[in-house]
């Protein structure tokens, strides 16, 4: 039986879930908004020009409405950091999960959650293993929000590398996004892992979403760059901007291999993170 601290804190996580999913699917984060505005300042294509046009008045009336940016509110994937004076339990993600039942009904999302094989849904956007919850320690107790749409992760690759083979980095993102086209909703973020193992470079490159993407280092501009030339373009009808920002993340990896893993997001990068608290 939970003690009242503990009913607390599953409250408190419960409602900080609900909050971060309620926001993030209604609400771009303001790094991305930038992102766009400088892609819609840099386009010169009129049909591109025109679905920029539409994808900022998507944002706007999104805002106005209190209604999901997309019809498609994704998976919930969700990354919990937890203070030491937190106890680590299956309660926590008994919480998560109570916070995107009631999201769903609230928002609402749509019920995207399904068994993979007899693909019965769960009416909620819980089941095994969803939502996703990744977590580790931290300062502050907080959880963080990053619904995913099937659109962009459908398209997602990853390669197994070999050492010799960094310079093919550059080649297999590009092939990703040229073999993805439009399907993905471009302009897209691209969240790039590097190294650990098979499951962990996957990881990696979805952590790299959660990067703020207004800024882009070297590497992560010359890979932006090389995206852009394919002039795939907003929804896949050409133009300058195919790729809004890549961004990249690292981890050790065996002497042997080189793990590379492109994780696509759509030009709605949604995540939101929001502290849990109680009295």
């Amino acid at each position: 039986m939970q003690n009242p601290v503990e009913n607390d804190v599953y409250a408190a996580l419960a409602d900080a879930t609900f909050q971060a999913m309620q926001q993030a699917v209604i609400y771009l984060p303001p790094d991305v908004k930038r992102a766009i505005d400088r892609a819609v300042s840099q386009e010169s294509d009129p049909v591109a020009q025109g679905e920029f046009a539409n994808i900022q008045k998507n944002i706007t009336e999104a805002e106005r409405l209190g209604i999901p940016l997309c019809q498609d509110t994704g998976v919930p994937v969700v990354y919990l950091t937890i203070p030491p004076h937190i106890p680590f339990s299956a309660q926590l993600y008994d919480a998560v999960a109570e916070g995107i039942r009631q999201a769903t009904e609230a928002v609402p999302l749509r019920p995207n959650v399904v068994d993979p094989l007899t693909r019965k849904n769960s009416g909620d956007n819980t089941g095994a293993g969803m939502p996703a919850v990744h977590v580790e320690p931290g300062s502050r107790f907080t959880v963080t929000v990053l619904p995913k749409g099937a659109g962009a992760e459908n398209v997602s690759r990853i390669a197994m590398l070999l050492p010799s083979e960094v310079d093919e980095i550059e080649k297999f993102v590009v092939e990703t996004m040229l073999i993805a086209e439009g399907k993905p909703c471009p302009p897209v973020v691209l969240g790039i892992g590097i190294g650990s193992t098979f499951d962990g470079v996957a990881a990696l490159a979805k952590e790299a979403l959660l990067l703020p993407i207004d800024q882009m280092d070297p590497f992560e501009q010359h890979l932006c760059d090389a995206v852009n030339r394919l002039r795939t373009g907003p929804m896949g009808l050409g133009g300058d901007t195919t790729a809004l920002a890549v961004k990249v993340k690292t981890g050790a990896c065996h002497t042997a291999s080189l793990p590379v893993a492109v994780n696509v997001q759509c030009w709605a990068c949604r995540r939101a993170t929001v502290e849990v608290t109680w009295e």
